[in-house]
C-alpha cells in the first residue's frame, strides 16, 4: 500500500490544482490564459500543478482573500433592506391589491 502513496499524492495534487484553476476567475489568473494553465496542469503531472499553485494565480495576503469579495449579509443586518422596509411601512398597505 505504501508504494502507491506517491502516485496517489500526485493525482490528488493534480486534481486540486485542476479544480482550483477552473474555479479561479479569469481576472485573477496570472501570466497565461486560463485554458493554457489547464493544459499545463493536465500534461505535466508534477510540475504543472506546482507551478500553478505558486505562479499561476494572484494570491492575497493571508486572511484577506475572502474579505474583498462580496459577502452575504442577513436581512436584519442589511441597512438597505431595513430602509426599504421602513419606507414601505410609512407608505402603508397597498390599496390597489386585490
Amino acid at each position: 500500500m505504501l508504494r502507491y502513496l506517491p502516485f496517489l499524492l500526485i493525482i490528488a495534487l493534480t486534481i486540486y490544482a485542476f479544480i482550483d484553476c477552473l474555479n479561479t476567475p479569469e481576472e485573477e489568473v496570472k501570466h497565461l490564459p486560463k485554458v493554457v494553465w489547464v493544459i499545463i496542469i493536465l500534461l505535466f503531472s508534477i510540475v504543472g500543478p506546482v507551478v500553478w499553485l505558486f505562479a499561476g494565480r494572484k494570491r492575497a495576503a493571508a486572511g484577506l482573500g475572502r474579505a474583498r469579495r462580496a459577502q452575504w449579509v442577513a436581512p436584519d443586518d442589511n441597512p438597505e433592506f431595513l430602509k426599504r422596509l421602513r419606507e414601505e411601512q410609512e407608505k402603508g398597505p397597498d390599496k390597489d391589491a386585490d
